[in-house]
């Protein structure tokens, strides 16, 4: 996100509150704000349609389709995100932009592919045994389909900087699913769910439609070169099982709870554990700041010294190479510690408020209970994940792999064994994974720093890479130099 870095820095340069302001709610707008757009969107048609009047039945139904259409729509994608990401800043970098529609186009069958395998077995079993409506599911389906469109085509829009566009895209999918529910409704008298459910399918598709019309518009050429992007999954391989592992691992402590008796079966289908869930969210909506904080910082600072550093690689003095790369990591621990810190007192605040007054609005019981311990875990985990992403910086796929499988692990581990404590404990399975990958996190930071010049300059291939005989070992001969010197001479 280095186009974010430039367009903050000309904000905040006035140095007024008022311009403070405008930078927060500017990097609120491209980072979070089609999530937000998307659970507003569902509240104001739940609100002005009447959702609480809705049977039980239905309404949990309803509930359970479009959190599972998120939730699968993101696991689907995440094994392809990251590698495609890194193709498409490799191609933009060797201005080969005719290779990026072959990106595209792969990348979006893959994705599909992955998403109809999972996704067409769940709907039969959720009619034939669930006994759900042919309409019902299709229409989820089709929501959890162009949701997975939608999130996978944000990449090469945020490749692109266009960072407003994907927030503007979302903005105008939530109206018109928002003006459609009310026709649906009102005009056409169409059930609550069904409308409710049919506007939001319509209103994603719309956004996946925008964003592939504007990648089409932005990149016309196509090279028709598919075996470039296969390579990169064998090459960086790595990027697949971290970016896996790390949406996993936010998912799996879920996954847990949905199988202890707290769990609810709805159509004898779905799966979810109301109460957990609902911290869960409360949980990450306390941290979700840290997102907002770390790329201000990042982009604004960091950003600013690994770009100089870079440079000074390329041909500077060695004194010059030493100062830089110490500039750069003081910045990255001053990222790091701002981060924890503005997070923590955020995270304070809007735990105190919620403790004192959700319980006014119906949130109180087992979801408080379980809501601190949780809370606390998200904190470190959005810690954690930004100090990944400085990995990314430096290339250490090895270190970004042993990251996001001991949290995978750990959360793991310590949700099922969480299973027989407290409710106040049932979050701890995401205190302890978190901790562990953030650990893991900077021991691989520290390691990176001490090893970044043999990590920059030695590695590198002299020859050529390829298959065949092995080119002969001897790289000097002194004799046959002398003798040329000789027969020179004379």
């Amino acid at each position: 996100m280095a186009g974010i870095g430039v367009k903050l820095n000309t904000i905040f340069q006035k140095k007024s509150i008022m311009a403070n302001f405008v930078g927060f709610t500017y990097s609120t707008a491209v980072t979070v704000a089609p999530m937000f757009l998307v659970i507003l969107n569902v509240l104001l048609m739940g609100r002005v349609l009447g959702f609480h009047t809705v049977g039980y039945f239905n309404r949990e139904l309803f509930s359970c389709t479009v959190l599972y259409t998120f939730i699968f729509s993101l696991l689907t994608v995440s094994p392809f995100n990251a590698v495609l990401s890194k193709y498409m800043s490799d191609v933009i970098y060797e201005e080969r932009y005719q290779d990026i529609l072959p990106c595209y186009y792969l990348g979006l069958a893959m994705n599909l592919a992955l998403s109809c395998l999972l996704g067409v077995p769940f709907c039969l079993w959720e009619h034939f045994v669930g006994g759900v409506k042919v309409f019902y599911v299709f229409t989820g389906f089709c929501g959890y389909i162009s949701l997975t469109m939608a999130v996978y085509s944000m990449i090469y829009l945020s490749i692109c900087k266009d960072y407003q566009k994907i927030s503007l895209f979302f903005l105008i999918g939530m109206v018109a699913a928002f003006l459609l529910s009310l026709i649906l409704r009102f005009l056409f008298h169409w059930s609550i769910t069904e409308s409710m459910l049919f506007a939001l399918t319509t209103g994603i598709f719309l956004i996946a439609v925008l964003e592939y019309s504007f990648v089409k518009r932005y990149f016309v050429r196509n090279s028709n070169q598919y075996w470039k992007v296969l390579k990169y999954f064998k090459r960086y391989w790595q990027l697949v099982v971290t970016n896996f592992l790390y949406i996993s691992g936010m998912y799996v402590h879920n996954f847990v709870f949905w199988n202890t008796d707290m769990k609810m079966v709805v159509a004898d289908t779905f799966v979810c554990s109301q109460p957990y869930d609902m911290a869960s969210c409360l949980a990450m909506f306390t941290n979700i700041s840290a997102t907002i904080i770390f790329i201000a910082h990042v982009e604004m600072h960091f950003h600013e010294k690994y770009k100089a550093y870079s440079e000074s690689v390329i041909g500077a003095k060695k004194a010059d190479i030493e100062n830089d790369k110490r500039q750069m990591f003081r910045q990255m621990g001053a990222s790091l510690m701002n981060l924890a810190r503005i997070q923590f007192i955020i995270s304070v605040v809007v735990y105190l408020m919620c403790i004192i007054l959700l319980p006014r609005f119906g949130f109180s019981g087992l979801v408080m209970s379980i809501y601190p311990c949780l809370a606390a875990g998200y904190f470190i985990l959005f810690l954690m994940y930004s100090a990944i992403l400085f990995l990314y910086y430096f290339n250490d796929l090895t270190g970004m792999v042993w990251a996001t499988l001991s949290f995978f692990v750990i959360t793991l581990a310590g949700s099922i064994f969480a299973v027989g404590l407290n409710e106040i404990w049932y979050g701890i399975g995401v205190v302890l994974g978190s901790f562990t990958g953030w650990t893991v996190t900077y021991m691989r930071l520290r390691w990176v720093e001490k090893n970044i010049d043999r990590h920059i300059f030695c590695s590198g291939d002299l020859t050529e890479r390829g298959k065949g005989a092995q080119p002969s070992s001897k790289v000097y001969d002194r004799r046959n130099l002398n003798k040329k010197i000789a027969e020179g001479n004379g």
